[in-house]
């Protein structure tokens, strides 16, 4: 079979409507319970969605419960446009020397971008109500680098002099964070 960037390419001739449409669902909410960062990401790239392939887009919905968190990371091949479907989330990026945060409240209607490869988060404000969020992305297949899980959940785990050197703090304390269950959150 044919392959670009590493995916099977078809023979335009055996092409079918079918190529071109999943049925994502993206309307309907997702689960943030079983998160521990009360949050559910729904990524539609050119991994689930074939047709993608060489067109450079992805899209993802974001759901968050109340007070979810779409933890800091990264989409090392990707520009990110977020649009606030309900609700009201706190979020920003972090640009790269000077560290600078750029952040904002952001509501229902309301666009965000996040340039590439800058880490970013995004959290619900509510105490008591869901919120979601569509994603843009300028890849086919964006990545993402989970802040926290890469540097506690790496395998094998980065030294603990290294990561107590780092943030200034006791081995103790890596030590428990390593302990943590740093499984893929959302991703």
């Amino acid at each position: 079979a044919l392959r670009v960037n590493g995916f099977a390419c078809k023979d335009p001739m055996a092409a079918t409507p079918e190529d071109f449409f999943n049925a994502a669902m993206l309307d309907q909410p997702r689960d943030t319970k079983a998160s521990k960062v009360r949050s559910n990401v729904t990524n539609i790239n050119v991994i689930n969605f074939p047709g993608l392939n060489t067109l450079g887009i992805s899209l993802a919905r974001i759901d968050y419960g109340p007070l979810g968190v779409n933890t800091p990371h990264i989409h090392p091949r990707a520009t990110e446009l977020l649009t606030v479907l309900e609700g009201t989330l706190y979020l920003g990026f972090v640009t790269s020397n000077p560290n600078r945060l750029f952040s904002k409240i952001v509501k229902k209607g309301d666009v965000f971008v996040f340039p590439k490869a800058m880490i970013h988060f995004q959290m619900n404000l509510a105490h008591d109500k869901p919120a979601a969020a569509l994603s843009s992305l300028s890849s086919q297949n964006p990545g993402v680098i989970s802040i926290a899980n890469a540097v506690f959940g790496s395998k094998p785990p980065i030294s603990d002099d290294v990561l107590a050197t780092a943030f200034q703090v006791e081995k103790d304390l890596i030590h428990w964070l390593q302990s943590q269950f740093w499984g893929n959150t959302n991703y």
